[in-house]
């Protein structure tokens, strides 16, 4: 085949090299290498501190880097810093809508930002308004949306410039299980339309539901990425039971050493994992014990990568 007839490979829309931070002389992102495609929804996990915020604010061009090349749909960063935000949106952890204004005219407001007028803005405002299934509350003022409203509203706002990309930090924090799944939803929406995504998120539930591929960073490093499927398939035994309670405890105690499996135990919280599950619940069940069966999870991978201890 002549090499000007194979496909071609389309440039990845954010990529890092070697990204480095550093605050006070203490290392905060360390030598971190990330690429994100055109159309996926990549996740950014970690526990708090692990550095994922300041990689983001590097993203946008907000935070320089203090070593490593950094570009965003295909901008050095941050020296042109500028250009890319006005092809992406941004959605922040906390809502920065104006309270002063009702839910179309923080949409009109913020499309002045990109230089959007008359009708072609108006049919964009409404477009969005549907989006976010907001068509009925487009004169109430701010104070009088719910949380998830407030999200959907600022979901919206950060596609207003119709991004190639949407960096999303936590997005659905605070919400209750239906707005979140709404909020769901939409992303969806927007990923089956080409747009990329970048999302950081304490729910593993989201990070499984949304990501195609991920990276795990803890104390500034990766220190694992890919499929959610691929993590638990690598890192993971295929089933976890979960114990609880003094029965169970003692029984675990009085069964350790005959297990053959590995277990984790959080407090009063004892975690089995084990890739023949049969055995293990017969056990349980001669000794009455209550357990609950399940699938492993990405919150396993999680856990087992950056360690149980909580972190402030």
């Amino acid at each position: 085949m002549d090499p000007l007839d194979l496909p071609s490979i389309p440039a990845p829309i954010a990529q890092a090299q070697g990204l480095v931070k550093r605050y006070d002389g203490r290392l905060v992102v360390d030598h971190i290498d990330l690429t994100v495609q055109p159309g996926e929804c990549f996740g950014l996990l970690g526990p708090n501190g692990a550095g994922k915020t300041t990689t983001l604010r590097m993203l946008l061009g907000l935070t320089p880097p203090d070593e490593g090349t950094l570009s965003v749909l295909g901008e050095p960063i941050p020296e042109r810093a500028r250009e890319a935000r006005r092809r992406l949106g941004i959605v922040p952890q906390f809502d920065t809508l104006d309270p002063d204004f009702t839910v179309r005219e923080n949409l009109h407001t913020y499309a002045d930002y990109f230089g959007l007028k008359g009708r072609a803005r108006r049919e964009r405002v409404e477009d969005l308004l549907r989006f976010a299934s907001l068509e009925s509350r487009r004169d109430a003022p701010i104070s009088a949306l719910s949380g998830g409203m407030k999200r959907r509203l600022t979901l919206a706002r950060a596609l207003i410039n119709q991004p190639e990309l949407v960096v999303l930090d936590e997005p659905t924090t605070g919400l209750d299980p239906q707005a979140r799944h709404h909020i769901w939803q939409c992303l969806r929406g927007l990923l089956k339309t080409g747009t990329a995504l970048i999302l950081t998120t304490h729910y593993m539930e989201e990070a499984e539901r949304l990501c195609d591929r991920l990276a795990i960073i803890d104390r500034g490093r990766v220190v694992a990425r890919g499929s959610p499927q691929s993590l638990i398939h690598t890192h993971i035994e295929r089933h976890v039971l979960e114990l609880n309670g003094p029965a169970a405890m003692d029984w675990l105690t009085h069964q350790a050493g005959e297990l053959q499996a590995r277990v984790r135990q959080i407090g009063d919280l004892a975690l089995i994992y084990t890739d023949q599950a049969g055995p293990l619940i017969a056990r349980l069940e001669q000794a009455g014990i209550r357990y609950l069966h399940r699938p492993a999870n990405l919150e396993d991978v999680f856990m087992k990568l950056t360690g149980h201890e909580l972190r402030d």
